[in-house]
């Protein structure tokens, strides 16, 4: 009977997991998505706990291991996710991420010294020996990578190419899958024990060469590749332990990760390929020139305002800095006391704007802005010739007309927010430093934009302070 119910539970949680993605689909309903798909976990972990009985019919015992590292888990999540800053979020993803995958890698190490413990012959069932390795070395490169991730997102590590990086990577996959093989068919005198542990060791050192060198604009393509690795070693896990909800979670986990790195590849016009061996962003090759000879206009907040309240149409570009600035809702502010004056304004969303995929969507909706409001780069890009005036809030790279312009910059080929369409470019920015890609930025020094320097957060405050002066 408890067997039965617990295949129950199992469906029940792959429904609500595919719901969940399914209304993660848009913001309205991606609050809700993510409650189906945590209870639909919760009721599987549960299920899993007190219905599971092995072979012999014996439960799953253990309940104050589990249950202490359920208790610490929970504390510990609950307040990692209150505490961090939207600045921080894509570290939080990464770190999080992280772990799913040094689960994924811990499971296979248990699995194969349990193996070694029983006394079985690892060539008996070569299809479950190649599903044990592959959750070890995909969970562990999915583990550190992410771990290398979190640090240069957060700022404690730099971008390192080392000499022959591409060369050293191979050597180091095709070494793995080799060890892979002896372990699977039985090939060699090496102890089985030794072999894997060898095959985790080289997967932690994958895991590092392969996201060290990645910088820049590719980080939130890293980000998700990542992802999409830990729901392939989950799944593998599914197989493993013939758990269908696992499997569910974990398939839906790769190909949703698969799929957006996929689109963001895109996005930047660039290929995965590209993205992973090209060492673009820290280390930018390219001109880094400025083709206008570095001549640039500010603009006072009392011409801004008079320039932004007097337009019929204003869009808003987010970029890092307003998320740096934790602006988003003067930034809000200054839309509702704009659209109250008469001024239609919408926010123009690039999909690799900040330092993960939705990073602007989830910073701009923590601050109430409607969803309607924010437009993706391929709807808003026809409207900057009819928009009055654009204002630029810490965003460089993705609005860089280098990508269009100039075949030596590293950005050329990546789709951009047209903003030098618009009559008008008000830039936000702390100073005339390059962006994240490391490049200097064309518009900047372009004679319909003006420059705003300051803090994002104080500048905003200034400007709605003077627009409502003015109304």
């Amino acid at each position: 009977m408890s067997s039965g119910f617990l295949a129950l539970s199992y469906l029940i949680g792959s429904v609500s997991f595919i719901m969940g993605l399914k209304m993660l689909s848009h913001p309205e309903t991606a609050r809700k998505g993510n409650l189906y798909a945590g209870m639909g976990m919760t009721l599987a972990i549960f299920a899993t706990i007190f219905l599971y009985k092995d072979s012999d019919g014996n439960p799953l015992g253990n309940y104050l291991w589990i249950f202490g590292g359920l208790a610490i888990g929970t504390v510990l999540g609950n307040y990692a996710a209150k505490k961090v800053e939207m600045t921080a979020m894509p570290q939080m993803v990464s770190l999080f991420n992280g772990m799913g995958g040094a689960c994924a890698a811990i499971i296979s190490v248990v699995e194969f010294n349990h193996i070694l413990h029983l006394g079985k012959d690892f060539t008996e069932d070569p299809a479950m020996t190649l599903v044990i390795l592959a959750g070890l070395v995909i969970g562990t490169i999915s583990f550190t990578g992410s771990m290398i991730a979190f640090g240069k997102l957060n700022g404690n590590l730099q971008d390192r190419v080392i000499p022959l990086q591409q060369v050293i990577n191979i050597g180091l996959m095709l070494f793995i899958l080799i060890l892979a093989v002896m372990l699977t068919f039985g090939l060699g005198t090496i102890p089985p024990q030794t072999l894997m542990y060898l095959l985790l060791a080289l997967s932690v050192l994958y895991g590092v060469l392969f996201v060290m060198p990645i910088g820049g604009a590719d980080m939130p393509v890293v980000i998700s590749l990542l992802n999409s690795f830990t729901g392939i070693a989950a799944a593998f896990g599914g197989f493993l332990y013939d758990n269908s909800v696992m499997l569910t979670g974990g398939i839906l986990v790769g190909s949703a990760g698969t799929v957006l790195t996929v689109l963001m590849c895109k996005a930047m016009n660039r290929s995965l390929l590209n993205v992973i061996v090209g060492s673009f962003g820290g280390n930018a090759a390219g001109s880094g020139q400025v083709a206008s000879g570095g001549n640039y206009k500010e603009v006072s907040l009392t011409d801004a305002a008079v320039l932004m309240m007097y337009s019929k149409k204003v869009i808003i570009v987010p970029g890092y800095g307003l998320a740096v600035a934790q602006a988003q809702h003067i930034c809000h502010e200054l839309e509702k006391v704009l659209d109250h004056n008469g001024v239609e304004v919408k926010y123009a969303i690039h999909p690799v704007a900040g330092r993960m995929p939705g990073h602007m969507n989830v910073l701009l909706a923590e601050a109430d802005v409607s969803y309607d409001k924010l437009i993706d780069m391929e709807e808003i890009n026809p409207e900057f010739a009819q928009t009055d005036v654009v204002l630029v809030l810490g965003a460089n790279d993705v609005v860089n007309p280098a990508a269009k312009s100039d075949p030596s910059s590293p950005i050329y080929g990546m789709p951009i927010l047209d903003v030098e369409d618009a009559s008008h470019v008000i830039v936000n920015k702390r100073s005339m430093k390059p962006g994240y890609a490391g490049i200097e930025n064309d518009l900047f020094f372009r004679p319909k934009t003006s420059m705003l320097f300051g803090d994002a957060k104080d500048a905003l405050t200034k400007l709605v302070a003077e627009i409502k002066s003015l109304a």
